[in-house]
């Protein structure tokens, strides 16, 4: 072996020895595709075999030249590297072994690697010696692969969630911006922590059980809200989707975790949750107020009842009078009234009663009568026109404060200037029956209250009794009954409320 080892690199062989080396040499060249060359410094020649001239594109018959070769090499980062190689392995005797990016004749980038091994005589270097292999397609499959792992990196770096990649031994590969962020700790200081160290320490069995689980197959992936640990000391909120890599044999190499910071969201649902007992509190006290109301005026009521049964009986002289039968109704209102408010009581202890079909005419009468005394006062002209069989569905005690507040409404905010007039309309349409309540009196700017007509404490007019509560009222108790109400009102001409019931149909 040591004499065909002589045979092959001697300088000394025979030109026919040496050509058959390298026919040799160009067939193993073009089976593996590896091409080979050689720099000859004492006579200034370069060759390439057929292999190294297919790399460059060029004819099989051409003569690569001592002074041009570099000039494949474009870019000027490139060939100052190729020079600087070269240069050290004549000066020092030292091998290079490059990759390197080269123009063919056919002005394709092509990526190979370069080695060269310098060859010395009487300790002079004579010739460089190498081979030149095609890497272009390992190379773009790399770069492209680089390029896409940089893309996926900055995405992961700067998403708006907390991202993490922890081994199958709890430790962390790889944290985000928005983690850090999350949990007070630096890049630096999670490759010193295991996640569960910051995770509460109830949840970390828990957890532990479901990686277990994905690791054996049983679980492909999970998402649970976490109280992690922040490193002031404070037990932050995160919803957390956790699944597993795995390579090309399902064998598990890593947990990725996408955390949604859900603080805020879970301080809205615990100052929801605060409203909400406080409104349960709060209409529970409103609740025991109308019963002790009820049950208080109820006893009032029926006191007043007694003593003008009593004036009848024992002072009929007494009740002769036009007052008398005002006042006598007006008691009987009243012990209606505290009945309604009993009954609203118990409508708002049990949310699921059912509406009542009632006489619409007949509570407008009611009403008027509830109002008589103001009605007489102001001298006010009221005209009914509504249908005797017209019945609306509504809780006795809402309809009869509805049209209450609207009547007396249109009677307190009068003009000084002339007496009161009130229409009361009501027709059958489709699918409801609309009332109309319209008046003369001083109207309203719909253009700087409307959006604030209903609203609570919201008052139009400087008048002594207004207190802004009776439309508030009012429009709570229409959207209770499935109604709803407009206004129409111009300033020192009156306004129209409609209302739109709902009603049974035949």
């Amino acid at each position: 072996m040591k004499d065909v080892d002589k045979k092959i690199f001697s300088l000394e062989d025979s030109p026919s020895s040496f050509s058959e080396t390298n026919r040799f040499l160009n067939v193993v060249q073009d089976a593996i595709a590896i091409g080979s060359w050689e720099l000859d410094l004492v006579n200034k020649s370069l060759y390439w075999s057929p292999m190294t001239k297919k790399i460059h594109e060029v004819d099989p018959d051409y003569n690569p030249e001592y002074e041009k070769a570099v000039e494949f090499y474009t870019a000027f980062k490139e060939r100052q590297l190729l020079e600087k190689v070269i240069e050290k392995a004549i000066a020092t005797g030292e091998k290079y072994d490059i990759e390197i990016q080269l123009s063919t004749a056919k002005n394709n980038k092509k990526w190979v690697r370069a080695i060269g091994y310098p060859v010395f005589k009487a300790g002079k270097c004579i010739k460089l010696m190498g081979v030149l292999q095609d890497i272009t397609a390992k190379t773009n499959v790399y770069n492209e692969t680089a390029l896409k792992e940089k893309q996926v990196r900055t995405i992961l770096e700067h998403a708006p969630n907390g991202v993490a990649v922890v081994d199958l031994n709890d430790e962390f590969l790889f944290v985000n911006k928005s983690f850090c962020e999350f949990l007070g700790y630096t890049e630096k200081d999670f490759l010193e922590l295991k996640y569960e160290e910051v995770i509460i320490p109830e949840l970390r069995s828990e957890c532990k059980g479901l990686t277990q689980k994905m690791v054996d197959g049983t679980l492909t992936n999970f998402q649970m809200e976490k109280q992690y640990l922040h490193k002031n000391g404070d037990s932050v909120y995160g919803l957390t989707s956790t699944s597993l890599l795995r390579d090309e044999n399902n064998a598990p190499l890593y947990f990725i975790k996408n955390i949604i910071d859900i603080g805020p969201t879970k301080k809205v649902e615990k100052r929801i949750q605060q409203l909400h007992k406080t409104t349960e509190e709060q209409n529970l006290r409103l609740l025991n107020f109308a019963h002790i109301v009820s049950h208080n005026l109820r006893s009032h009521s029926g006191n007043l009842t007694m003593l003008i049964d009593l004036m009848q009986e024992d002072i009929p002289a007494a009740t002769q009078n036009e007052y008398f039968p005002f006042i006598q109704e007006a008691v009987k209102n009243l012990s209606d009234t505290i009945d309604n408010l009993h009954e609203v009581s118990l409508i708002n202890s049990n949310l699921n009663v059912n509406l009542e079909a009632l006489n619409l005419l007949e509570y407008t009468k009611k009403s008027l009568n509830s109002s008589r005394a103001l009605l007489l006062e102001t001298d006010a002209n009221v005209d009914v026109n509504i249908a005797s069989n017209l019945a609306v569905l509504a809780i006795p005690a809402y309809l009869d404060s509805i049209l209450l507040n609207i009547i007396t409404n249109a009677i307190k905010y009068r003009r000084k200037d002339s007496k009161p007039k009130i229409n009361i309309t009501a027709t059958a349409e489709e699918n409801h029956i609309k009332l109309d309540i319209s008046d003369n009196g001083l109207g309203i700017d719909l253009g700087l209250h409307k959006d604030k007509m209903f609203g609570l404490y919201k008052t139009f007019h400087r008048h002594k009794d207004s207190r802004g509560l009776g439309l508030f009222i009012t429009k709570n108790q229409i959207d209770a009954i499935g109604a709803r109400i407009t206004v129409t009102s111009t300033v020192n001409k009156g306004s129209t409320f409609t209302i739109h019931f709902l009603y049974e149909q035949n």
